[in-house]
């Protein structure tokens, strides 16, 4: 089996996916907050909409799900992991033979989402979620910040090798980006990263309990 991921610009600095299983040629789309860049890519009609089960929120809402629910793209499988926090009803999916997690605004690379509607607590425990996912596993987000979060990284850990050398490798990614996100380039795009790479440079999957978490998302907040 295998799960063909695109990653499609848009809005400003978002990213959408297309997942596509080469078994089936059947496909899904994940995180589109607007229509025609997709469309450009897809001929997508009838789409179902899963999310976690708050119906109210989403126009159009069809599926609910909840932590430890499954879907499958094709042949492809996903487990769901409840990681609310920026969001009351954030989920992320993972996809553990294809080695992949869509974990929209909550694990960035190098960050994580603001605490919207959630505390740190709720933050700390999906980090603990997603770090626990083997090192191998591919982290697609919601957004291209991977810059400015590990200049932040570097503030608070100066010392770590691991951010500065990440940090130097994503800037030579960027200083050719388009102008328009929206004409980006796969060459362009600093994600996916790692579950493994994570680990060493992001200073909230680093920290050591909520309130260190809770410390240092406020500094960032106004960094």
């Amino acid at each position: 089996m295998s799960l063909r991921i695109d990653r499609i610009p848009t809005l400003g600095d978002n990213y959408t996916y297309l997942l596509v299983c080469e078994a089936s040629g059947e496909a899904a789309v994940v995180d589109a907050p607007e229509a025609e860049p997709v469309i450009r890519q897809v001929d997508a009609c009838g789409a179902r909409v899963t999310k976690v089960s708050d119906a109210e929120r989403i126009p159009g809402f069809t599926d609910g799900l909840e932590e430890g629910d499954t879907i499958r793209v094709g042949q492809e499988e996903a487990r769901i992991l409840f990681i609310p926090a920026h969001t009351s009803g954030h989920i992320a999916y993972v996809f553990d033979a294809a080695e992949a997690v869509f974990c929209g605004d909550t694990l960035f690379a190098g960050g994580c989402g603001r605490l919207f509607e959630g505390d740190a607590r709720m933050m700390f425990e999906a980090m603990r979620k997603l770090g626990a996912l083997p090192d191998a596993t591919r982290v697609f987000c919601g957004h291209e910040y991977t810059e400015s979060n590990l200049i932040f990284a570097a503030h608070v850990e100066p010392d770590n090798a691991a951010v500065a050398t990440k940090l130097e490798q994503v800037r030579k990614i960027r200083a050719g980006a388009a102008a328009d996100w929206h004409d980006a380039t796969p060459a362009e795009m600093t994600i996916p990263t790692t579950i493994g790479e994570e680990r060493a440079i992001n200073p909230f999957l680093r920290a050591a309990d909520a309130d260190q978490l809770g410390e240092r998302r406020a500094a960032k907040d106004s960094f």
